[in-house]
């Protein structure tokens, strides 16, 4: 399939997120760090590797002050930047490859960078706003390790991570999209469409449910011994991010350990018997035993939605209700009866 591998735990990747307000007075650099992988780095190297890449938006600012830095090529190493939020930057360092390809794929990796943040957004909000609701930094990160090493695991082939290349980020990483709509119309909510779209293809599609793996054309099919990997990365991402709360946060006296969704988890949606999909991730968030209805964030209106998924055969149809409406359980409820009405009368008239 034209696979770029790059091994885990070594100098080849590393994947940062940083706040450039947070950790401007000496000693408290390690603040501005909200996320860094490998999470198993020491600090020093951490904040070389953050302290190097502000220096490189620093320094790109002076002579293109309007645009943000996007990438820097160095003689090894290939500096991927995104700038998801005002002063919140995320940056991919990776080892340049032999392939004649290696420079071609770096739309591909912003990409992804780009993708990482919508859909975090769809489901959490921004990273601002998480700052702002708790500036010690613990709830943000607690989010960041938690979905983006879920997100990771799509990647993951036993200890390598797989990058896609040029003629596979040309089919699978936004480089070249197909639009079925007018362009004005798809200008309009293709931001929300496309998280959605994205989400239902990694989480939501038949195949994901049956197989625990997504759809994406890049990975490898039916490797479950990415995933038992994947386990035992989040295990240790896990205990590096406690230690790190440890290290940094012993005078707050709050418990680091956050009660968080993690929507990109695998098996943790199923169907239904009467063809609506359920999921217990969001129970967590609830503080409930019960499963309750997944809710996301449109960013194109801000608003909180219900999100309510139908599969029948190999169609999966996707509903949204305003959290703010006046509907309630009870008329999800109904509403769900009635989509599953017309598919019967379509199903009887087919």
């Amino acid at each position: 399939m034209g696979l770029s591998s790059v091994t885990t735990g070594s100098d080849t990747i590393k994947f940062c997120i940083f706040d450039l307000r947070r950790g401007q007075h000496e000693g408290e650099e390690l603040n501005k760090i909200l996320f860094f992988y490998p999470a198993d780095l020491p600090f020093s190297t951490q904040l070389s590797v953050v302290g190097l890449s502000e220096g490189l938006i620093s320094f790109t600012r002076i002579f293109s002050p309007e645009a943000a830095c996007e990438v820097i090529e160095a003689e090894g190493h290939s500096h991927v930047f995104y700038e998801a939020e005002p002063d919140v930057w995320m940056v991919m360092i990776v080892e340049k490859s032999k392939e004649s390809e290696a420079i071609w794929r770096i739309d591909a990796l912003r990409s992804v960078l780009k993708e990482v943040h919508s859909l975090f957004m769809m489901f959490h909000g921004s990273i601002r706003a998480l700052l702002d609701k708790e500036p010690n930094g613990g709830l943000i990160r607690s989010h960041l390790y938690s979905f983006i090493m879920d997100y990771l695991s799509d990647f993951l082939g036993g200890k390598k991570l797989q990058l896609p290349n040029f003629r596979d980020s040309l089919k699978e990483r936004g480089t070249v999209q197909m639009l079925t709509i007018g362009r004005e119309t798809a200008i309009e909510v293709q931001e929300d469409t496309i998280n959605l779209f994205t989400y239902a293809v990694l989480r939501l599609s038949p195949r994901a449910l049956s197989s625990g793996l997504s759809s994406w054309s890049y990975l490898r099919k039916g490797n479950v011994s990415s995933h038992a990997a994947t386990g035992s990365v989040l295990a240790n991402s896990g205990a590096v991010l406690d230690q790190f709360y440890r290290s940094r946060d012993t005078s707050s006296g709050e418990d680091p350990s956050y009660h968080i969704a993690r929507p990109l988890q695998h098996d943790k949606w199923t169907k239904g018997k009467d063809g609506f999909l359920v999921s217990d991730i969001w129970k967590a968030e609830a503080s409930s035993s019960a499963p309750t209805t997944p809710t996301i964030w449109l960013q194109k209106t801000d608003e909180r939605m219900y999100l309510c998924a139908f599969q029948h055969r190999n169609l999966t149809l996707i509903l949204l209700f305003p959290v703010t409406s006046s509907l309630n359980d009870q008329g999800i409820s109904l509403v769900k009866q009635q989509v599953l009405e017309n598919v019967s009368l379509l199903c009887f008239s087919n």
